[in-house]
């Protein structure tokens, strides 16, 4: 009896820490995020077309600010190491009020298909293109492509078409792609949260609900930045469902214990702690230049991860300090080499036309302050312990690590988070903004990835 006893007891405890402990999902639950209460009657499901619109007055509105601002001057020689510099800011400013056409800009965004549905009690836009040309006999492959914050769903616009017609860019033998590119709650067109709590595992849920309205049972997912963790969460919530997941941006919220040793060991050893000599480059020196250039490029995330609204009053009030404050973004985050320059090295991968209508998009929905709000809905709660951060990833992922990213992360540590990692690839250029910096780079890994998991399933 004592060893009948012993034998279940020891079974129920390597049950819960192997099923209850260490589960291989997290809950899908449910949300509401309106300004009223949840009604018992359904949600209005309805998808509805959308087209971006704004008025004369907003635009006068904003060239009335413009000409008002007050401009502070910059210390000699300081460049955009002390942020982004005012003497360029002139010029991006004179730019923008003078030879910035809106009117051409709001074209080419709507140039697009744009629909908007309601999904918890507020509305979510989303950009969804089909192929314009899908080859006979071929089926296109789902997928949703997710921003990050300073950004857009515009960060995706040069990216889509050679997803969506391969053909027009010389890869008729590919994969053809259905693209939805959604915007976050609080971001853009999306419909803000009226309540507090709207974290990434809740932007999953939302974007998980919005695939399955539009008919897709499988589908892959795509994301940088806030796209990435909400990538993540989608797949560790609904593997069913998420084929898989491809991402420019794997920070991994809960180090293994082989993470101080590996970075002890991996310069002199680095085949030892299944470092390659890239890790190796990218990597060192540690502690001495990458964690002092990770801690000048994070002071934005403990202002946001705290008091989000109050900067917010100033920047939804300031469309020149909106300016600065998102453009120094693609400006350190492209290269922090571009802090040596006077310009910030902007128009390198950027046009003007570019970052401003970025810009526009935050300005024209007022939508700065809701999408800071994401750093104190995340950061606000112990982050390592949420349940997203004791799952694994379980469905196939597709890394792509590129060379100007704020923290390299070694394909060894990726594999404590994502479980199934089919490519691994380092990137030969570009930076934390991928899609828009090296769209051709980003689609063909991409492919590969999807390649590679569609001849394996």
């Amino acid at each position: 009896m004592f060893l009948l006893i012993f034998t279940i007891a020891v079974g129920a405890l390597l049950y819960y820490y192997f099923f209850s402990a260490n589960p291989k999902s997290i809950p899908e639950g449910d949300g509401w995020w309106g300004a009223s209460q949840r009604q018992d009657t359904e949600e209005d499901e309805k998808i509805h077309p959308f087209t971006i619109e704004t008025s004369e007055e907003m635009i006068q509105d904003l060239h009335f600010r413009l000409d008002k601002t007050r401009f502070t001057a910059p210390l000699e020689d300081s460049r955009f190491h002390y942020g982004f510099n005012s003497t360029y800011l002139r010029k991006v400013v004179s730019y923008w009020r003078k030879d910035y056409d809106w009117k051409k800009q709001l074209e080419f965004l709507n140039s697009f298909p744009h629909f908007r549905t309601r999904i918890e009690g507020i509305y979510i836009h989303f950009v969804h293109v089909k192929p314009p040309h899908l080859p006979q006999g071929q089926t296109a492959v789902p997928l949703m492509m997710i921003h990050g914050w300073p950004g857009s769903f515009y960060e995706f616009y040069k990216i889509i078409p050679q997803l969506t017609d391969p053909a027009s860019h010389s890869l008729s033998e590919q994969e053809t792609f259905e693209v939805v590119c959604p915007s976050i709650p609080g971001y853009g067109f999306s419909e803000a949260p009226c309540k507090k709590g709207f974290d990434t595992i809740a932007a999953a849920r939302v974007f998980c609900k919005l695939m399955r309205r539009l008919g897709f049972d499988k589908f892959y997912v795509q994301g940088g930045d806030w796209g990435a963790l909400i990538s993540t969460n989608m797949a560790q919530m609904k593997p069913e469902n998420v084929k898989g997941i491809h991402l420019n941006f794997f920070p991994v919220s809960r180090m293994g214990m082989n993470v101080l040793p590996s970075l002890l060991l991996g310069k002199y050893l680095p085949s030892l702690v299944g470092f390659t000599q890239t890790d190796v480059k990218r990597i060192y020196p540690f502690v001495k230049q990458n964690v002092h250039d990770l801690l000048k490029e994070t002071g934005y995330m403990h202002i946001q991860g705290t008091k989000p609204d109050t900067p917010g009053c100033a920047l939804n009030d300031s469309p020149v300090g909106l300016a600065a404050y998102i453009l120094e973004k693609f400006s350190t985050w492209t290269s922090k080499d571009f802090r040596d320059l006077d310009d910030g090295g902007l128009t390198r991968k950027f046009s003007l036309d570019e970052l401003l209508t970025n810009v526009m998009i935050y300005w024209v929905t007022g939508s700065i302050t809701s999408s800071m709000r994401m750093y104190k809905e995340n950061m606000g709660i112990d982050f390592k312990n949420r349940i997203d951060a004791k799952v694994g990833v379980y469905v196939p992922a597709g890394l792509a690590a590129f060379p100007n990213e704020l923290m390299h992360i070694p394909l060894v540590w990726a594999r404590q988070k994502y479980k199934k990692i089919v490519t691994f690839s380092y990137m030969s250029l570009g930076g934390h903004f991928a899609a828009f910096e090296e769209p051709e780079l980003l689609a063909e890994d991409l492919r590969h990835f999807v390649q590679t998991v569609e001849k394996s399933s």
